[in-house]
């Protein structure tokens, strides 16, 4: 299912979330905002961008129909695409650590974030596309350089699927594609308030876990995997 959207590639932005935001909201078509170098970027919970040597800054902003209570399943949708794509594209095979990040092994190779405001959502993702010298805890979806092409390339890609799957409804997001690629579940985690076993998303996105106390339902924050046990 095709969606037409406008693409905007740039050598300089502060944020693609603002600007994909911005020109949305001026033209009312679904914007992709690409950029060589981002100034003013921000990750989840308003964390900054380090930049490695070869990145993909990337947002899409659009209206969204979904009743509101099921739009938290988007981080997940989001993340899946971004995932395929990567496999497409011949990168490193990655999985998905709930809710957001995108990891290669036990790395931290990308993220995505999105931003809710009424009807219109931009969600973006910041991709290690290739680190010649990763700072700890993080490492890249190539292993050289993928040339100066691949992020525009590898942006289209996710951002076309990404709008499919939304096209065809919260009913229909791929749940069990997102689950074979999820490092979290059957994980020991633990996170701000508890630790236990991730064992289910459920039908909005949250992590169940069972802890010693019972069943609880983790709705978003950080969440930290424990070693295999």
């Amino acid at each position: 299912m095709a969606t037409h959207y406008d693409i905007v590639h740039l050598t300089e932005v502060g944020s693609t979330q603002d600007e994909a935001a911005e020109r949305f909201d001026r033209s009312g078509s679904p914007t992709l905002v690409v950029a060589d170098r981002q100034v003013a970027g921000r990750g989840r919970q308003g964390r900054a961008w380090i930049q490695p040597d070869r990145a993909m800054f990337s947002s899409v902003s659009f209206a969204i129909d979904w009743e509101p209570h099921y739009r938290t399943l988007v981080p997940l949708v989001a993340g899946l695409v971004v995932a395929e794509s990567i496999s497409r594209a011949d990168g490193r095979e990655p999985s998905l650590k709930w809710p957001n990040d995108i990891l290669v092994g036990p790395l931290k190779a990308g993220g995505v974030l999105v931003e809710l405001a009424g009807d219109r959502i931009t969600v973006g993702c910041g991709l290690n596309l290739w680190w010649s010298n990763p700072i700890e805890g993080a490492t890249s979806v190539f292993v050289s350089d993928p040339g100066p092409d691949a992020a525009l390339e590898l942006a289209a890609d996710w951002v076309g699927s990404l709008l499919a799957d939304v096209a065809r409804g919260a009913d229909a997001w791929r749940k069990d594609a997102y689950l074979a690629r999820s490092t979290t579940i059957g994980r020991s985690v633990a996170w701000d308030g508890g630790e236990g076993r991730a064992v289910a998303i459920d039908a909005v996105g949250a992590l169940e876990v069972e802890t010693a106390e019972g069943r609880t339902t983790i709705h978003g924050g950080d969440v930290h995997l424990r070693a295999w046990h």
